[in-house]
């Protein structure tokens, strides 16, 4: 889905398959029109049956996400990036539900409080760390490989880190 192209300057660069951006344009697409639609039909209230199975299942994969951020930044694995983003995601989804099916009155402003206070700084980090370690991974495989180098993560960290230090070798 992915190649990797050098072009007339040596430079190693990267793009997706030609029909990734329409796929994923297409379905932005048709969600606006489902959204459209769920506005217009959803109820405002609604009685789920396995309303605990969801929020404990759920709970229990952002659980298993923040391990495999901490196992990854442990191990130094490229995975991280991935981990990273991935909870953050889930981090976001979860202080939004939390807020916007919480009871009014002291449950709400409890959610509200956990979601400006956890889940939402910590959902921030996470995207920090994944944007860091993608830098420092492409920064690792220029210096490290016979390809020519990717300018961007070269020029990024020398600039932001004033210093062309050797990242940890272990990945």
């Amino acid at each position: 889905m992915t190649t990797i192209e050098t072009d007339q300057s040596e430079y190693v660069s990267w793009r997706t398959a030609r029909w990734v951006a329409p796929f994923f344009a297409a379905a932005a697409f048709v969600l606006v029109a489902w959204i459209v639609v769920l506005a217009a039909r959803l109820p405002t209230t609604h009685a789920a049956p396995h309303w605990n199975v969801t929020w404990v299942g759920f709970d229990v994969v952002l659980t298993l996400l923040l391990i495999a951020v901490a196992a990854a930044a442990w191990r130094r694995s490229p995975w991280l990036e991935g981990a990273a983003t991935a909870a953050a995601a889930l981090l976001l989804v979860d202080a939004w539900f939390d807020v916007t099916t919480s009871s009014p009155g002291i449950e709400f402003g409890a959610s509200v409080a956990e979601a400006l206070l956890v889940e939402l700084p910590v959902a921030i980090f996470c995207l920090g760390l994944a944007q860091d370690s993608e830098r420092v991974l492409a920064l690792s495989v220029a210096r490290h490989s016979t390809a020519p180098r990717f300018p961007s993560a070269v020029a990024d960290t020398q600039s932001a880190t004033g210093r062309t230090s050797e990242p940890c070798q272990r990945i």
